[in-house]
C-alpha cells in the first residue's frame, strides 16, 4: 500500500479519513497537531523531525498546513501544488492581481489599504492574509478602521512558514479594501489533475439574519445550471492562472440576480467542511480523491444527481463567554470549545460571533435538513457564563 502523510491534522481530517474507510488502501501517517491548537509552532523543527518519515503523498487541510505540505512534496519530488501557487492563492492581493488578468468582470475593484481609504465608504476589509472571515469587516466610516486587527498568532505563524518558501515575511501584513458586493454566496470545489480542472460541486452559503457570521452551509446549490457552469468555467480559468496543480481548491462567489458573478477569494485547499456532505450524498469522499491526487492518479470523479440534500450547520453566540460546559460529543457533530477558557481565547472565530459546534443533517429536501439540525443544535447544552472581570 501507499504511504499517505497527512501534515497537521484537525479533528475533522481524522474523522473524515476514518468514515471513507481510506486506511484499508493507504498507510496512513500522521505528523503534528492541529495548528489552531498549539500555542508555539516552528516550521523548521516540525519539517526536520518528519524528514524520515515514508510518504508517496504528502496532504493537509488548512492554509498554512497546505503550505507545509506542498514545501513537503516539493522537496521530496512528489505529486501536490507547489508552494508558489499556495503563496499565489493565499495572499489576497496577489490573487486579485491574478483574478484581474484572466477574469475581469468577475473581479471586484480593490486596493491594499494605505493611508486614505481607496473609494467611498462603505466598503469591506480583510487581512492580506487570514481565514474563516477572522479579521474582516465592513468599514462604514473612518473610525471603523481603527478596529481592523491581524490574528497576531496566525499572521506571526504564516510568516515564518512562507519564508521557507523564498517568500517576504511582510506579505503577511496589511489589509485589503474591496467593494461591497451581493447577492447568493457560494463555494465552488474542485481539484486540478495534470493541468485539467474538475468540479465537484457547489454549496449555498447561508448567514444569520443581520450578520456578516455564517449559519449554514447547503449542498447541492440551488443555483441554476447555467449559473453553475459559469462558476466552473471561471474557476477551470482562474485557478491554473495562479499555476495550480495537482490538489484541491475551492472559490467563494457572489452571484447576483443579474450580471456576472464576482470571486471571493480563491483557497488552494480542500473544502473539508463539505466533505460529510458530499460523501453521504454521492457516496464518495473528497479525501479519496485527494488521496488520488497526492500520488499523481486521477481521480476520475464522476457524479450524478445527489442523493437528497446536506447541510453543515454552525451554532454561534454573539458575545463572549466563559465555557463552563460543553455537551457530550455525539455522532454529526464537531465541538469546537472547551470548557474552561473564554470563546474569545478558543476556536477560530470572526469579527462578530463566536463558532460552539458544526452539525450535520439530512434530508430528502432543503427545509427537513435545516430543520432537523436546528432541533439537534436546540438540544446541545453549553453552559456559557459571563466573562469573569480582570
Amino acid at each position: 500500500m501507499k504511504d499517505i502523510l497527512v501534515i497537521c491534522p484537525q479533528e475533522r481530517d481524522l474523522r473524515s479519513i476514518a468514515d471513507a474507510g481510506l486506511e484499508r488502501s493507504y498507510t496512513i501517517r500522521y505528523a503534528g497537531s492541529d495548528l489552531d491548537q498549539l500555542e508555539s509552532f516552528d516550521p523548521v523543527v516540525f519539517l526536520d523531525s518528519i524528514r524520515d518519515v515514508p510518504a508517496d503523498g504528502v496532504v493537509a487541510s488548512k492554509d498554512q498546513s497546505a503550505l507545509l505540505a506542498s514545501l513537503v512534496a516539493s522537496r521530496r519530488g512528489l505529486p501536490g501544488p507547489r508552494p508558489s501557487a499556495l503563496l499565489a492563492c493565499q495572499n489576497k492581493p496577489t490573487s486579485r492581481l491574478i483574478q484581474t488578468g484572466v477574469a475581469p468582470e468577475a473581479t471586484p475593484r480593490f486596493k491594499v489599504l494605505n493611508g486614505d481609504p481607496p473609494f467611498p465608504y462603505p466598503f469591506f476589509a480583510k487581512p492580506v492574509v487570514g481565514r474563516l472571515s477572522q479579521g474582516a469587516r465592513r468599514i462604514d466610516e473612518p473610525l471603523d478602521l481603527d478596529g481592523l486587527q491581524e490574528a497576531d498568532r496566525y499572521t506571526s505563524r504564516y510568516g515564518d512558514i512562507a519564508a521557507l518558501a523564498g517568500a517576504d515575511r511582510e506579505i503577511v501584513h496589511g489589509f485589503l479594501a474591496e467593494e461591497l458586493l451581493d447577492g447568493s454566496e457560494v463555494t465552488l470545489e474542485g481539484y486540478v489533475h495534470a493541468g485539467r480542472v474538475t468540479t465537484i460541486g457547489v454549496t449555498d452559503s447561508v448567514k444569520y439574519p443581520g450578520t456578516n457570521s455564517f449559519e449554514r452551509f447547503e449542498y447541492p446549490s440551488v443555483l441554476s445550471e447555467e449559473r453553475q457552469a459559469e462558476l466552473a468555467d471561471l474557476a477551470a480559468s482562474v485557478v491554473p492562472a495562479h499555476g495550480f496543480d495537482w490538489g484541491f481548491f475551492n472559490v467563494e462567489f457572489f452571484v447576483p440576480e443579474r450580471g456576472p458573478a464576482q470571486i471571493i477569494e480563491v483557497n488552494g485547499r480542500i473544502a473539508s467542511q463539505f466533505s460529510p456532505l458530499v460523501r453521504r450524498l454521492h457516496g464518495r469522499s473528497t479525501y479519496d480523491a485527494l488521496f488520488w491526487l497526492a500520488t499523481g492518479e486521477d481521480p476520475r470523479w464522476r457524479t450524478g444527481p445527489p442523493d437528497g440534500v446536506g447541510v453543515s450547520y454552525v451554532i454561534r453566540t454573539f458575545a463572549d463567554a466563559f465555557v463552563e460546559d460543553v455537551p457530550d460529543p455525539v455522532d454529526d457533530t464537531e465541538l469546537l470549545v472547551r470548557p474552561g477558557r473564554l470563546l474569545s481565547d478558543q476556536g477560530v472565530n470572526d469579527s462578530d460571533s463566536y463558532r460552539l459546534a458544526i452539525l450535520y443533517g439530512y434530508g430528502e429536501t432543503r427545509e427537513e435538513a435545516v430543520e432537523r439540525c436546528r432541533e439537534r443544535g436546540s438540544a446541545l447544552s453549553f453552559r456559557l457564563a459571563p466573562v469573569p472581570v480582570r
